[in-house]
């Protein structure tokens, strides 16, 4: 067909927090489709059946028909570039392993072209790049031009790899949402916060903040690891710390062989040699542990028969278990052995270079420890076996097999012990047993290593057949009690009068209740009433600080209109939502807000996200802020100047709370029944102007659930002449 106009895109903006479109971060793009307005999708021939060869897993896109197959059905009825855009962008991002669902696209007027789009997306620069391969890709369809769908899929599964947090730490944010436990990620990494304020908790992967610096000090050092261990009767093999490789053959003939040669410092493996059975290959492993261990000690141990198994223990007692197995390759008597590992081992989908692969791939070229098993069978990685013979290439080195519901109760507890005696909040217990349903005693097992970060990945995707293990939910559990969301008392305020007051006035009625308190306005930010410096931070990362300080209890935020329309709200959801007034479309026209009603929905964002055990505090002498109720999911409490506004009266018929001004005085009512009576001796002389604000303060710290009294007291003390105008 003719090439049309481009899409153009006009503006990317990340909104960090809860927005307009929904209550998880999104990427907003303002899209202009130029002529392609005049062309919906089933006026360009071929691009349904192009579009589709080339996604068809959008088929399971519901869109707005509700329904699998529901974006096909609108896509050959007809829909728009923009449209189609945002569909082919969650694709994309789901196709490189970043699963993502929400997308709407509106137009910002009729006939214009210009289109608001916003997609989810769980990471700001893979969901850019999305929207510029997605761009790239319509187009091709829409020109019927060819498009290397493979190639923009790895760009985009490269970054998802090197820039989302990786499968265990997600497995752990992940529970955490289930819970209602809210997450703020603190580095590029994997360090994350669970949890606000003072109520805070953090997770590095399977560390957290309970996990001590001395006990994993310990857990590296293995010769010490066991030490403590056969003091508390852990069973453990025999062994030593030897020096050198003479050292290493005479305690090799001491405990008798077999033996295991590993660093002091041994983890994931790395340098260990099992079941060594001459003098060759016991001094050949202790050069391999040297090379492959960070200290000049080397242990050397009693070989336990039986097969690896890893125990995950969380708090007291073990979640998951897996059990190692043998490596083996089966020769064609055409294939080196490493082409027979590629092609046998390798190929499983569960091996990779990568944190979310459960295993490793092997490498007998450059794997020492590989290579002393295949010379012990008289073969090397280049030489070529005859034809149907069985080559083992590593002992217990599939670890993924799930035998949890298998481990006998004696061993559970010794695994629990285990991780007890190093210190360990979350362990990894790496013990070897013939049969994990008997007690290790019965069959000589032991306990061989104690890993303190412990990976996930082989109970979360184990091998085929077994049961995927909730680790996540697990170690949150350990982390929360029950009940426990790690959530503190947050307020947010919404509008355009006297919000900062409100949030001030408000943040010292929390203080008078001896409540550590912080608060982000247009002011600047405070802490227990102290101001500090913004710096160049913007009003998100400015209330973003208060979530992080491990010091706030409550935390009070004046939300501008901007701030929700460029960066979304600094908090996921909040305890008491104040809305003042629904003016200031007039000063958004950049935004493409110029009605009453689109800033309706600008300020609606602040009621949406009040929990459902929490208040909406709504002004009642605004009938489209009154309207707001509707949408809380918590309890509704109104405020207003006079007592006879239809939207209070109205709710007080129901027997809700309101706050109202009568004469000098503010009441206090639930229903017909008139609560406390606060004098007008609250307020200095000169405060009248501000007293709709007061109203709303007074019902926020209701909301609360603090006393009139102390209410009463806090307004008398407020310093008034610091008020924001």
């Amino acid at each position: 067909m003719t090439k049309k106009k481009d899409i153009d895109v006009l503006r990317v903006t990340h909104l960090r927090g809860p927005n307009i479109w929904t209550y998880r971060p999104v990427i907003e793009a303002w899209l202009d489709i130029g002529e392609l307005e005049n062309f919906p999708s089933n006026t360009i021939p071929g691009l349904y059946e192009r579009l589709t060869a080339l996604l068809p897993g959008m088929v399971e896109h519901r869109c707005g028909v509700g329904e699998r197959g529901g974006f096909f059905e609108r896509l050959r009825e007809g829909t728009y570039a923009g449209h189609i855009l945002e569909h082919v962008v969650l694709e994309l991002q789901n196709l490189a392993g970043m699963r993502t669902g929400f997308g709407q696209t509106r137009q910002t007027a009729e006939g214009s072209g210009i289109y608001k789009m916003a997609f989810r997306t769980r990471q700001e620069n893979v969901g850019r790049a999305a929207l510029a391969a997605g761009r790239d890709l319509l187009m091709a369809c829409i020109e019927d031009r060819p498009y290397d769908l493979q190639g923009a899929v790895e760009k985009l599964t490269d970054m998802v790899e090197r820039l989302c947090l990786g499968p265990s730490t997600n497995s752990i944010v992940e529970a955490a949402t289930d819970r209602a436990v809210p997450h703020i990620r603190l580095t590029d990494g994997n360090l994350v916060q669970l949890g606000h304020g003072a109520r805070q908790r953090r997770i590095w992967t399977a560390e957290t903040d309970n996990t001590s610096a001395i006990a994993e000090g310990i857990a590296s050092d293995k010769d010490m690891t066991k030490g403590i261990l056969a003091s508390c009767g852990v069973p453990v093999p025999e062994g030593a710390l030897v020096d050198s490789e003479d050292e290493a053959w005479e305690e090799a003939q001491d405990i008798g062989l077999p033996v295991v040669v590993k660093p002091s410092d041994a983890n994931h493996g790395r340098g260990v040699t099992l079941n060594l059975t001459s003098e060759a290959e016991v001094r050949k492993a202790f050069h391999i542990a040297i090379e492959r261990g960070d200290s000049s000690s080397v242990i050397v141990e009693r070989y336990v028969v039986g097969d690896e198994h890893r125990l995950l223990v969380v708090g007291r007692k073990v979640v998951a278990a897996s059990r190692g197995e043998s490596v083996w390759i089966t020769a064609d008597g055409q294939s080196t052995v490493t082409q027979l590992v590629n092609a046998q081992i390798n190929s499983d989908p569960r091996r990779g270079p990568n944190e979310e692969h459960p295993l490793n791939p092997v490498e007998p070229e450059t794997s020492p420890e590989v290579q002393l098993v295949l010379k012990g069978q008289g073969l090397a990685h280049d030489s070529v076996p005859e034809a149907g013979r069985k080559v083992l290439i590593a002992i217990n080195g599939n670890v993924a097999n799930d035998v949890t519901d298998l481990v006998h109760p004696a061993v559970a507890e010794m695994a629990a012990l285990a991780a007890r005696a190093v210190g360990l909040d979350i362990a990894g217990i790496d013990l070897v047993a013939q049969d994990i349903s008997r007690p290790l005693e019965e069959q000589g097992g032991a306990i061989i290593e104690v890993n303190a970060s412990p990976g996930l990945l082989a109970h979360l995707k184990p091998a085929p057949g077994g049961t995927p293990r909730p680790v996540g939910a697990a170690i949150v559990e350990e982390l929360f009690a029950q009940g426990e969301n790690g959530r503190i008392p947050i307020v947010g305020v919404a509008g355009t009068c006297h919000t900062a007051l409100i949030a001030r006035l408000t943040a010292w009625q929390l203080q008078v209740s001896g409540r550590y308190v912080g608060v982000a306005c247009e002011e600047g930010v405070y802490l227990n009433g102290r101001k500090i410096a913004r710096g160049p931070l913007t009003e998100w990362e400015s209330g973003q600080r208060l979530l992080l300080n491990k010091n706030v209890e409550s935390a009070v935020f004046a939300n501008g209109n901007r701030m929700i329309l460029t960066e979304g709200l600094a908090y996921d959801r909040c305890t008491v939502g104040v809305v003042t007034d629904t003016r200031g479309h007039d000063r958004l026209g950049e935004f493409y807000i110029d009605e009453p009603e689109q800033m309706y929905r600008v300020l609606r964002t602040q009621v949406d996200v009040i929990l459902s055990d929490g208040v909406a505090v709504l002004n009642a002498g605004d009938e489209q802020v009154a309207d707001m109720a509707r949408l809380c999911d918590g309890d509704v409490l109104f405020y207003a100047v006079h007592e006879d506004a239809a939207p209070l009266a109205a709710h007080r018929a129901e027997g809700g709370r309101a706050v109202f001004g009568r004469g000098g005085s503010f009441v206090m009512a639930i229903g017909a029944d008139e609560v406390a009576e606060l004098p007008a001796s609250c307020l200095p002389n000169d405060a009248d102007e501000c007293r709709e604000a007061v109203l709303a303060a007074i019902g926020t710290g209701w909301a609360l659930d603090l006393s009139p009294d102390l209410i009463a007291a806090a307004l008398r003390t407020f310093e008034w002449k610091n008020r924001a105008a």
